[in-house]
């Protein structure tokens, strides 16, 4: 895994598809009342309360559209569908993310498992986690909650 905390007084460098170039941008934060207005009530529980959905019920677990998968909170590029495959586990599975600057990842030992979880660099909503039994060239296999995500399609 990669080391992270690249913020600073506030802002944190961001790749962004549109622009081609990583800018610093400022982090978003906001209070759970704020969140629960702007996202839906399965997004809520996924990306900010650290929930997960169930398996192949996911908007995205089967998708073959092309497009990048944003963050549903703030909109932060995190995946390429061309990096994206079927992991046959429910969820959409990717083997790398956008820039390595646009994801975080955090030790989870909850449910008594010690996971990778994976965070939006920019608003800290919680994406699923990565695991090391995914395809070449990296191995990875990021394992996404459908509801943390939005595809914008090319």
């Amino acid at each position: 895994m990669k080391p992270k905390s690249k913020e600073k007084d506030g802002f944190v460098p961001i790749y962004s598809v549109k622009t081609g170039k990583l800018e610093l941008v400022e982090r978003i934060k906001k209070t759970d009342d704020e969140w629960k207005k702007i996202l839906s009530k399965e997004s809520y529980n996924v990306a900010r309360q650290q929930g997960t959905e169930l398996a192949f019920s996911g908007k995205y677990h089967n998708c073959h559209e092309d497009g990048i998968y944003e963050c549903v909170c703030c909109g932060t590029d995190l995946f390429d569908s061309k990096t994206k495959f079927d992991s046959r586990t429910g969820w959409p599975s990717f083997w790398k993310p956008i820039a390595d600057e646009n994801v975080k990842e955090h030790q989870d030992r909850s449910y008594s498992m010690l996971r990778i979880e994976v965070l939006c660099a920019r608003c800290d909503a919680h994406l699923g986690h990565v695991f090391d039994d995914g395809p070449k060239p990296t191995g990875l296999r990021y394992c996404m909650n459908s509801a943390s995500l939005h595809l914008v399609k090319r």
